[in-house]
C-alpha cells in the first residue's frame, strides 16, 4: 500500500475513534430565585441535588456545565449547606466548584446539540423562575427532540411544566414521572407558600405521577426522561442518566 494511502486511512481511524470517544457532556441547571414568596425567608438550589449528582457525573467522566435562567451567581438555599453529609462536604471544600456556581452560563446562551442531557437540580426557587423560562424550556426540547436526556428531581420538574416537543405535545404528556409530591409541601410546611402544588400540575400536564412515602428514594425512568421525587432521589437520579447514556 502507498505511503500516502496509508496516512489517509490512519487519519480516518484516528477520526473514527475520537468520534465514538467523544466526552459525553452534561448541563446542570439550578435556579435563579432566592426569595421564598412572600415568607421572608431565603431559597435556592438544595446542595445536596447538585452535589451528589455533580460527583456521579464526574466519576463517570462525563464534562458538565452549570447553568441558571439569569447566568452569573446562583443561590444556595442555605438550610441544604449541610456538612455532616460528607458528599456536600466534599463539594463545599472545592473552592473552584463553588466559584462555578457563583458564575453560572445563563441558559439563554446555550444550544441543544452541545449536550447530552440537562438535569434539573431542587430546591424550592425553581418553583418561580423554572416554570415560565422559555428559553429554557425550549433547550430542554430541543436536548430531547435530537435524542437527549431530560432529568429533574425533586422542585427540578417544575422546569418540566411548559417543555413542549417539536411534535407540539408536552414532554411529560403520558410519561410517568415523579418529582416532590403534595404530600411531602404539606409536611414541610410550604404548601400555603408556594405558587401551585407540583404534583397536582404535572398531572394537569397529562403526566402518571408515581410517588412513595414521605422522604424516601424514589427514581423513575421513562425512556430518556429521568425523574427523583426529594433530595434523597438525587444520586439515584444520577446513576440512572449515567447507564443511559452508557448504552
Amino acid at each position: 500500500m502507498k505511503p500516502l494511502c496509508l496516512a489517509f486511512l490512519l487519519m480516518i481511524t484516528c477520526l473514527t475513534v475520537n468520534a465514538a470517544e467523544k466526552q459525553k457532556k452534561i448541563l446542570i441547571v439550578v435556579t435563579s430565585h432566592e426569595e421564598l414568596g412572600t415568607s421572608g425567608r431565603k431559597t435556592g438550589y438544595y446542595l445536596s441535588e447538585v452535589a451528589h449528582p455533580y460527583f456521579k457525573f464526574a466519576e463517570a467522566g462525563f464534562a458538565i456545565d452549570f447553568a441558571s435562567p439569569k447566568g452569573k451567581a446562583a443561590p444556595m438555599d442555605e438550610t441544604s449547606r449541610t456538612p455532616g453529609d460528607p458528599v456536600n462536604k466534599k463539594f463545599l471544600d472545592d473552592a473552584k466548584l463553588l466559584a462555578r456556581l457563583d458564575d453560572t452560563l445563563a441558559v439563554d446562551t446555550l444550544h441543544p446539540v452541545d449536550y447530552d442531557a440537562i438535569f434539573f437540580a431542587g430546591g424550592h426557587g425553581t418553583m418561580w423562575d423554572f416554570p415560565s423560562d422559555k428559553k429554557m424550556a425550549h433547550l430542554a426540547a430541543g436536548i430531547y427532540d435530537r435524542g437527549g436526556i431530560v432529568a429533574a428531581v425533586c422542585h427540578g420538574p417544575a422546569a418540566l411544566i411548559n417543555i413542549r416537543l417539536s411534535n407540539g405535545k408536552f414532554l411529560v404528556a403520558g410519561k410517568t414521572l415523579t418529582a416532590f409530591s403534595n404530600d411531602e409541601e404539606t409536611a414541610a410546611g410550604v404548601d400555603k407558600i408556594v405558587p401551585f402544588p407540583l404534583e397536582t400540575k404535572l398531572i394537569e400536564k397529562g403526566a402518571k405521577f408515581q410517588k412513595v412515602a414521605l422522604w424516601q428514594p424514589n427514581v423513575v425512568v421513562d425512556e430518556r426522561l429521568v425523574t427523583g421525587q426529594n433530595p434523597a432521589s438525587a444520586g439515584g437520579v444520577a446513576e440512572a442518566i449515567v447507564k443511559l447514556l452508557a448504552k
